[in-house]
């Protein structure tokens, strides 16, 4: 039968195969799909991982607009190097340890967050001093070689002291610990490193910028052309497609990825089995709400046209 389906890649025609409830539950589930600036970025982590200590150690500024897959990129690097155990030693080794920063950015509950994330729950009735030291003991005794802080620019929620105290305890835990800091988070998050001269020095940046209507584009839309599991050839190299994702999600990674998923159901539920220009126009697509706010803004210039 899968032979039937020589327009998929080879690792993806059993899919297609599938009944449609099978192949429509297999596109709502996460993957990793390399993408160029997803796996230039992980080369730069990478990188890090592998720096020997010194006084001064660089760190990283991962930042984009949000759905520009940051997280996706952080928890794929932390998936590469998983938690493992010692047995000679009797320790559990944690290469890298990932951090969401809390709604409230204040230091006890950033360190907080930390120990979670080492798997620590019981530190109740702990002071901010002893926790501190407990975050930095067991973060040498797992062999961290980098700590990531996902969503640092929520720390624009608290007030001015408490930013310029987050940004002390980075640089604090930098020099203590001779690890690389990986920040994630959207523009504010480089402007918020940038109001602290010292810090802002260490970080280099990495941008994710958003896709355009290129070559980078075409080479996306022929991988979900030979992923996607529809049993008919997708058009998805027409100009007219490019032009409406691109429209419809502004280049954002995240809302390119769903739209695409959002087509690719409708095909499945319609009896259509493919993906073309036509496909972008049915109004039952469950959309992001920006997408729908183009759609609309388009119906209403067409109409002003024609009146």
């Amino acid at each position: 039968m899968t032979d039937l389906y020589d327009h998929l890649f080879p690792a993806y025609r059993e899919q297609a195969g599938l009944s449609d409830d099978e192949r429509i539950d297999w596109l709502r589930r996460d993957r990793w799909l390399s993408l160029p600036q997803s796996e230039a970025a992980l080369g730069r982590l990478e990188d890090l991982l592998t720096y020997p200590p010194r006084g001064r150690m660089p760190c990283l500024l991962l930042f984009g607009s949000t759905g520009m897959g940051k997280s996706e990129i952080l928890n794929r690097f932390a998936e590469l190097h998983a938690t493992r155990y010692d047995k000679g030693a009797g320790l559990r080794i944690m290469p890298v340890v990932k951090v969401q920063m809390p709604p409230q950015p204040t230091e006890d509950e950033f360190y907080t967050e930390l120990m979670l994330a080492m798997n620590y729950s019981e530190f109740d009735h702990i002071s901010l001093r002893s926790l501190r030291s407990l975050a930095r003991r067991t973060l040498g005794e797992f062999g961290t070689k980098v700590l990531v802080l996902d969503e640092i620019d929520k720390m624009l929620a608290g007030s001015p002291r408490q930013q310029r105290i987050f940004l002390n305890t980075i640089r604090f835990l930098t020099n203590d610990l001779r690890i690389p800091i990986v920040c994630a988070g959207t523009e504010d998050a480089r402007i918020a490193i940038l109001t602290d001269p010292n810090l802002a020095d260490r970080f280099a940046a990495f941008e994710l910028s958003p896709w355009r209507n290129d070559h980078a584009l075409r080479q996306l839309m022929a991988s979900f052309a030979g992923l996607l599991p529809l049993r008919r050839p997708s058009l998805l190299d027409e100009p007219d497609v490019r032009q409406r994702v691109i429209a419809l999600s502004e280049g954002v990674t995240g809302r390119i990825f769903r739209l695409m998923e959002a087509v690719a159901i409708a095909a499945i539920r319609s009896g259509r089995e493919m993906i073309d220009a036509d496909s972008f126009d049915d109004e039952q697509l469950l959309l992001p709400l920006v997408s729908m706010q183009v759609i609309a803004s388009t119906k209403r210039a067409l109409r002003r046209r024609a009146a």
